[in-house]
């Protein structure tokens, strides 16, 4: 886990509508057949057919805005864009494959997040607080409560990820097979 993590974003909102496929619409299907997982190789790819240029104008903080169905396909490559570069998501819905790849790749995401689109537009300044469920969006001088990440993954996403969990769970393996030192 590091320092800088946060569970509260500030920033821009990208809006997208319903039905955005993962592939094709988060990211390039040869980004994911290609079988790409660095996130230097899978960044200036990120919305490239939805939203091109999205890499050069989002910001650390800034935060995807989605309807229903977001994400659709049990892959990974865009979630691992978008948590090296930063942001958060807010969707209507997503199903459960992709939502298990993005808390898989430690992405700050909330779901079952109702009418969301209908409370923000592209370039709102949004304020998410993922752990406890809230959505204030001060353009519009807006507040939202929603289902916040669940307590069960939140431990997961602080710690990057999958990734960065096993390296956790293997480093306390091995503090705990080192002989105690000092003992009579």
């Amino acid at each position: 886990m590091t320092a800088e993590f946060q569970w509260l974003l500030k920033g821009r909102c990208y809006k997208l509508g319903h039905d955005v496929p993962h592939a094709g619409g988060v990211i390039p299907n040869w980004v994911i057949a290609g079988r790409h997982f660095e996130a230097k190789d899978i960044v200036p790819h990120l919305f490239a057919e939805t939203d091109p240029g999205f890499h050069e104008r989002c910001k650390p903080g800034d935060i995807i805005v989605a309807g229903r169905n977001f994400g659709m396909g049990p892959k990974m490559n865009g979630y691992i864009a978008m948590q090296a570069l930063d942001l958060g998501l807010v969707c209507e819905s997503m199903p459960f494959l992709a939502y298990r790849a993005a808390i898989g790749c430690g992405l700050r995401v909330m779901t079952d997040c109702v009418n969301v689109t209908g409370f923000c537009d592209t370039g709102d300044e949004l304020e998410i607080d993922f752990r406890n469920g809230f959505f204030i969006n001060h353009t519009r001088g807006l507040r939202r409560e929603y289902p916040p990440v669940p307590d069960s993954l939140q431990e997961i996403i602080e710690v990057g990820g999958n990734t960065g969990w096993l390296k956790r769970w293997q480093e306390n393996q091995q503090q705990a097979a080192e002989p105690a030192t000092g003992r009579t």
